[in-house]
């Protein structure tokens, strides 16, 4: 289940993006995952269409780094490192 709401979290990040940059649409996204993240980078990739789904999202290419670190203080986590934006339709 927390997977769930992780995949929740970025839907509406993606969509508070939407709303910071209406005339803009996400092209791109960098994501980190942490080594003892709910969800692994590969997991994230296959639910990628599903995470944005009608989001300002949806359609980008995700690029996904894999850390093997237990030992980082975000290693539970997923970090959102970049967001590529491109004017217009």
């Amino acid at each position: 289940m927390h997977e769930e709401a992780m995949v929740r979290d970025l839907r509406a990040k993606f969509v508070e993006l939407g709303r910071e940059r209406p005339s803009e649409r996400i092209v791109r996204v960098s994501m980190w995952v942490g080594a003892l993240s709910h969800l692994t980078a590969p997991e994230l990739s296959s639910l990628w269409e599903k995470v944005t789904e009608g989001t300002p999202a949806e359609g980008a290419q995700l690029s996904v780094d894999a850390s093997g670190d237990l030992h980082d203080p975000r290693a539970q986590g997923i970090v959102l490192r970049d967001v590529t934006f491109r004017g217009g339709p």
